[in-house]
């Protein structure tokens, strides 16, 4: 199978997300556990990306791109809302 590679690095990429979700429920902050869903949606991009390669499915390297402009527009709204309310780094 020619597209086996992209698959195995697709399932090491899962397992190190699985190492964010850690971070997720052990992070102290609301900005620990929003650096979480950025990593989430980074690497989740990356994870759909290595399958459309493997699999030769142009439509995983659309979803891809609109995981990745929802992750950039989460955190742009997190950080507009957290600068506006000036909770910041306050646990919750």
């Amino acid at each position: 199978m020619m597209g086996q590679p992209y698959v195995l690095l697709a399932a090491y990429l899962l397992l190190t997300l699985m190492g964010g979700v850690l971070r997720a429920v052990w992070g102290p902050t609301r900005a620990d556990r929003m650096q979480t869903a950025q990593l989430f949606g980074t690497g989740g991009a990356g994870v759909l990306i290595l399958l459309g390669l493997a699999f030769e499915d142009t439509a995983l390297f659309d979803i891809a791109l609109v995981l990745a402009l929802l992750s950039a527009v989460v955190v742009i709204t997190f950080t507009r809302n957290m600068w506006s309310s000036g909770s910041g780094d306050d646990p919750s």
